[in-house]
């Protein structure tokens, strides 16, 4: 079939993107799903860093593209046992075989074969399933982290794809498959803090403001966000946080350690920055537990005392898809959601259409969006 999406086929275009149209808008020939896969007609999905890090070239992947991997949809077509046409999916940006040892270890989000096929730009499987139409042309489109929903319809990998609530509005349903499960994964599963722990989250995009609901459900206290945005900085006090900092001032991991008492038990970077990383970790106390989040360009090295490890039992982790099992934890945070414990609707800033893409991109640049969500 012949769909219609959202294709890069050069990282590093100049900003602003609605001049450079780093995103071509076009027609895409895509193949009928293989053995264990589904076509899903795409309702929404979000833009979001992780998109924007392929365009601006900050994450490599290969080119041509067809971006988006922050969605939901209806099966339109299932050749994969427990799914059937009807049913309403959300994604989960790393496929998990189940076979693997990480898989076999209940840590989905470092799935071997799924790591591969990401990183080759595949379905699990390591098939194609969308190419280039006409002479001029010829080859292959790859796939987006599996999922590519920045289109009208995809082919995806079962196991890329968890049944969810077919009552939820498409564009908050389409949040929970990457900033909610990534950012309260981070608190629930990597972190696991526990209600009276302190906390500060650095970052207040849809990841990092999805860590602030997740510290604020678990009962995290005192609760720090910290931002270059004051727009972004008042939303997080009305969702909970008990302090806020603004990035820019000269003090920050001092506002932080005198607003938790010392420092906090557990700091979140989600900006993907190694100064970040380093302010995130200063600002924890002696025991306390740093847990990075975003995605810094390959090149970028974090430098701190080794010896604070020791001396002082501090612990620095990584989450990776908020060490999330996609087929528990979405469902989950979905019910939360719907029980009114997780305002996830409040991270929508609004949506876009498929021909605005560009522009949106702009404004996730700039920092003026929390989530945009792409609505087909």
């Amino acid at each position: 079939m012949i769909v219609r999406g959202a294709v890069l086929r050069e990282m590093g275009l100049p900003s602003p993107y609605s001049e450079s149209r780093p995103l071509r808008i076009e027609e895409v020939e895509l193949a009928p799903p293989g053995p264990g896969e589904l076509l899903v007609r795409i309702r929404a999905a979000g833009l979001c860093h992780s998109d924007l890090s392929v365009i601006d070239g900050s994450r490599p992947r290969l080119m041509p593209m067809l971006l988006g991997h922050e969605a939901t949809g209806e099966v339109v077509q299932s050749e994969a046992e427990g799914f059937a046409p009807g049913d309403t999916v959300g994604f989960a940006f790393v496929p998990a075989c189940g076979a693997c040892g990480p898989c076999a270890e209940g840590r989905a989000a470092l799935c071997e074969p799924g790591a591969a096929a990401n990183t080759a730009g595949t379905l699990l499987s390591g098939a194609h399933r969308l190419g280039q139409l006409g002479e001029d042309l010829p080859g292959q489109v790859h796939h987006h982290l599996g999922v590519s929903g920045f289109a009208d319809h995809a082919v995806v990998s079962a196991r890329s794809a968890v049944k969810i609530d077919p009552d939820l509005p498409p564009e908050i349903a389409a949040l929970f498959g990457c900033a909610v499960m990534t950012g309260v994964g981070a608190v629930v599963n990597t972190a696991r803090v526990q209600a009276g722990q302190s906390a500060v989250v650095f970052g207040l995009g849809g990841v990092g403001l999805s860590a602030l609901l997740g510290a604020e459900l678990v009962g995290a206290h005192p609760l720090v966000a910290v931002d270059v945005v004051p727009e972004k900085l008042e939303l997080a006090l009305s969702l909970g946080a008990t302090h806020a900092v603004d990035a820019r001032s000269n003090d920050v991991v001092e506002q932080v350690r005198e607003a938790t008492a010392g420092g906090a038990h557990y700091a979140f970077e989600t900006v993907g920055s190694a100064a970040v990383l380093g302010q995130a970790y200063a600002a924890t106390r002696r025991g306390g537990t740093t847990v990075t989040v975003g995605l810094p360009h390959p090149s970028q090295m974090l430098s701190i005392p080794a010896v604070s490890l020791v001396a002082e039992e501090r612990t620095l982790k990584g989450s990776y898809l908020g060490s999330a099992i996609p087929s528990r934890d979405i469902p989950r945070y979905i019910s939360l959601y719907k029980a009114g414990r997780l305002q996830v609707d409040r991270l929508l800033t609004s949506t876009v259409s498929l021909d605005n893409l560009n522009e949106a991109f702009d404004m996730l640049a700039a920092g003026t969006s929390i989530r945009q969500v792409l609505v087909l």
